[in-house]
C-alpha cells in the first residue's frame, strides 16, 4: 500500500476560534479539555480502508437535528491523492446518520489554507423512524478513504487556496 498522507491537530488557537465560531464562547479550560482528547483518525483493522474519525464530544441527535463539528484534524495528503469522507458505515444503516454535503472532499491544498486545513462535518440525524442518535465523545462517526484521482491532458489549473469551504468556487 501506498503511504499518501499524514494527519495532525490544528493549533490549540485555530481549534478554539473554530469551536467558539461554531457554538458560541466556551470556558477556555474546557476547551483545552476537548481539545487534548482529540484523537488522530486511524484505521480499525489491517483490512479497513476507512479511517475512523472521532467526534470531540458528546452530541444527541434527535430525528431532523443536524451539529456541525469541528474535529480538530487536519491532513497533509500527496499531489494526486484526495480524502474522501462519508459517515460510518453502522450509524448510517442504524441511524440514516448524513454527512449533510454527502460526501466530504479534502483536497491536497486544503492543509494550507487559512484556517490550517481545519476539517469539520456536518451531521444529520435523518432518521425516519424516530431513533435518538448519542454519540459519546471519542466515538468513531465517519470515516476517510485516501483516492487517488487524475486530471485532464488539457489541464491548465493555476488557482491558489486560501480558504476553507466554498473558497475555491468560481475559481
Amino acid at each position: 500500500m501506498k503511504r499518501v498522507a499524514k494527519f495532525y491537530k490544528v493549533s490549540f488557537d485555530q481549534f478554539k476560534e473554530d469551536w467558539n465560531d461554531t457554538f458560541g464562547g466556551m470556558d477556555e479550560e474546557i476547551c483545552r479539555e476537548l481539545y487534548d482528547s482529540i484523537k488522530l483518525p486511524r484505521r480499525a483493522t489491517v483490512g479497513s480502508a476507512g479511517y475512523d474519525f472521532f467526534i470531540p464530544m458528546d452530541v444527541t441527535l434527535r430525528p431532523g437535528e443536524t451539529v456541525k463539528v469541528p474535529t480538530g484534524i487536519r491532513v497533509d495528503i500527496e499531489d494526486g491523492w484526495v480524502l474522501q469522507m462519508y459517515p460510518r458505515s453502522g450509524l448510517g444503516f442504524q441511524y440514516r446518520l448524513q454527512l449533510n454535503n454527502t460526501v466530504g472532499i479534502i483536497d491536497s491544498d486544503y492543509f494550507y489554507s487559512d484556517n490550517e486545513g481545519h476539517m469539520f462535518a456536518k451531521i444529520t440525524n435523518d432518521s425516519n423512524e424516530g431513533k435518538i442518535l448519542k454519540l459519546a465523545a471519542g466515538t468513531a462517526f465517519m470515516q476517510g478513504i485516501f483516492m487517488e484521482f487524475g486530471v485532464t491532458v488539457d489541464d491548465e489549473c493555476s488557482g491558489v487556496r486560501t480558504g476553507g469551504l466554498g473558497s475555491t468556487t468560481g475559481k
